[in-house]
């Protein structure tokens, strides 16, 4: 694994093959998608910490998805990467939405899990609510959020049965620096909804049953507005939160290789639309 820096944003850069690149969500970082890592083998990975997050908090400057959106595209032109898979999770599913329309010839695909349009107007003042909490309490308040979001964001399954998945989530919560998270807080409250019928690449969209943040019945929405898409397919895991690669990752894992196989066999000019189903009763 080779570390770049650009600007105070870091990129792990992994591997070989087929490029693929991994955005974060809102406390996250690269470690997010580290479970999922072995069903990437056979591809270069890239995992960007967003700026603001993980590696990246000392990033300078004005956060907001377009800051986002242009780290990410720049980190692929500094790399040599024409085209890549995409996966993101939560706030990385916007980012991902966005790229995907200012970028379209750097996209082969989208594999959103925990996907949103953006956020809905009481989540808004949440997000602000929390950037105040993060910045004005230092450890304590972070401690406090991330306590908070171990009950919110993750299922009940999740809480009872895997505290791996838990610990990971506190601790990299407890870890961030509180003016960092504040400021990708506001970023996110801030955030638009991309013009999705833009999207001419194939999409994979992953939830969970238990996820508050990106219920199926949204994510059914966002499917239907992915009209101009090469093809959709959505699923909805049992006993899932938000952080869906962390709890389900073999489920999650299973969905990437049948998707990304099926973008490699299916032509670029086929166009074909799967219908909005559940895996609960799959798996």
């Amino acid at each position: 694994m080779t570390l770049h820096l650009f600007e105070r944003v870091a990129v792990e850069d992994e591997g070989e093959g087929d490029p693929v690149v991994c955005v974060h969500g809102l406390g996250g970082s690269s470690n997010t998608w580290t479970p999922m890592m072995p069903s990437l083998a056979r591809h270069r990975v890239l995992r960007i910490d967003l700026p603001g997050s993980g590696m990246s908090q000392r990033a300078e400057g004005s956060l907001s998805i377009d800051r986002f959106v242009s780290a990410a595209a720049q980190a692929c032109e500094r790399l040599g990467v024409r085209q890549a898979h995409w996966l993101g999770h939560s706030l990385g599913t916007i980012v991902c939405q966005h790229l995907a329309v200012q970028h379209p010839g750097l996209v082969r695909s989208l594999a959103l899990f925990g996907p949103l349009l953006a956020p809905a107007d009481p989540a808004r003042q949440g997000l602000r609510d929390r950037a105040q909490r993060a910045r004005s309490a230092g450890v304590e308040g972070m401690h406090t959020i991330a306590q908070q979001m171990v009950q919110a964001a993750l299922s009940s399954h999740t809480r009872q049965h895997q505290p791996l998945v838990c610990a990971y989530v506190r601790d990299g919560l407890m870890r961030c620096d509180g003016a960092a998270y504040g400021r990708t807080c506001e970023a996110l409250a801030e955030a638009q909804p991309a013009a999705v019928d833009r999207i001419h690449a194939p999409v994979l969209l992953v939830t969970g049953d238990e996820d508050g943040v990106a219920p199926p019945q949204a994510v059914r929405a966002l499917a239907d507005r992915l009209h101009g898409a090469a093809s959709v397919r959505t699923e909805v895991l049992p006993r899932c939160g938000h952080w869906t690669p962390l709890e389900r990752v073999h489920e999650c894992a299973t969905l990437w290789q049948d998707f990304a196989a099926s973008v490699v066999r299916v032509a670029p000019s086929t166009s074909v639309r799967s219908p909005w189903t559940s895996s609960a009763a799959a798996h």
